[in-house]
């Protein structure tokens, strides 16, 4: 199987439940922090173009979760900037398997994209695990 890239928050209680999943069907996975790749916008946008701008952004993200910024109401520039300028704003992981991009863990699209029986993700670990967010 295709080694499968995993950009996350280490020590993200969420993240890490997600890779024991993807730890106990065996897939092999290369884990990557979020916050130290160098991150250009044609490469950050391989993952999110076919998403919604909103649907860009981490929810749980204390300046998302305030209000202070509101995905709704940003165009796609404007976006890619405030990514680019904190990671932590984007909603992870980021799973990459060769030429195939995933935004978030959605059980049904991570099966589609390891090729892997529907129902072998666990469902519910999408979205963060712990009462501290960012």
């Amino acid at each position: 199987m295709t080694t499968l890239h995993f950009y996350g928050k280490p020590g993200c209680k969420g993240n890490q439940r997600q890779l024991d999943q993807l730890a106990a069907l065996h897939v092999p996975v290369e884990v990557h922090d979020l916050r130290a790749e160098a991150w250009t916008a044609e490469r950050l946008l391989q993952f999110l173009e076919p998403l919604p701008v909103a649907e860009w952004f981490n929810p749980t993200a204390p300046r998302v979760a305030s209000g202070e910024i509101r995905p709704q109401e940003l165009g796609a520039d404007e976006a890619l900037e405030l990514l680019l300028a904190e990671p932590l704003l984007t909603r992870r992981p980021l799973l990459q398997r060769g030429e195939r991009f995933l935004v978030g863990f959605e059980a049904a699209q991570v099966d589609s994209l390891l090729e892997l029986p529907a129902g072998s993700i666990g469902s519910g670990l999408e979205g963060c695990a712990c009462g501290k967010h960012g």
